[in-house]
């Protein structure tokens, strides 16, 4: 499992784009980790499933709501990371209004969360494989912090939690 001080894996997510733009075709759009985190300080967050309860009501808001303050922190970007295509994450970001502050990206064949060892197996609920609640704050493509939720909580991956060590 992935821990502070680690890299992170070599993998890729897919984030859709509803405008074409330097690079970008409309649609889904391949995101190396390890280019796009290079030089930059990143606030990741992963969640089990888009439009799911806690997820919709809880994770991804607080972090659209923080995302300025995230800014002042010195973090250039925030990503949430799901195990879900990335269409539907086009349309969960759509309707969390996450446009400009959290990058909403697909980690389709939990490739990503597999790397990291952060999966969660949800295939009793018929929801296969999936991500751990987690949150972690990156420093030029390295774990500078790591927010491990146990099964069912929703209580160290939060915004503020996250933001509070962004600060430090």
């Amino acid at each position: 499992m992935i821990k502070v001080g680690d890299s992170l894996p070599a993998a890729t997510l897919q984030e859709y784009s509803e405008v074409e733009g330097n690079g970008c075709s409309i649609g889904p759009n391949p995101v190396d980790v390890a280019k796009a985190s290079a030089g930059k300080t990143i606030a990741i967050f992963g969640l089990p499933g888009a439009f799911t309860p806690t997820c919709s009501a809880k994770h991804v808001p607080g972090y659209v709501e923080k995302a300025g303050e995230f800014n002042s922190a010195g973090v250039d970007e925030i990503w949430c990371v799901s195990v879900n295509d990335a269409f539907v994450m086009g349309a969960w970001g759509r309707e969390q209004k996450s446009g400009g502050k959290v990058r909403m990206m697909g980690d389709g064949s939990a490739e990503f969360a597999k790397a990291t060892g952060l999966t969660l197996d949800l295939t009793t609920r018929g929801m296969g494989l999936r991500s751990t609640r987690y949150s972690m704050l990156v420093k030029n493509g390295k774990v500078a912090a790591l927010n491990i939720e146990a099964p069912g909580k929703f209580e160290v991956s939060d915004a503020g939690t996250l933001l509070a060590q962004a600060k430090a």
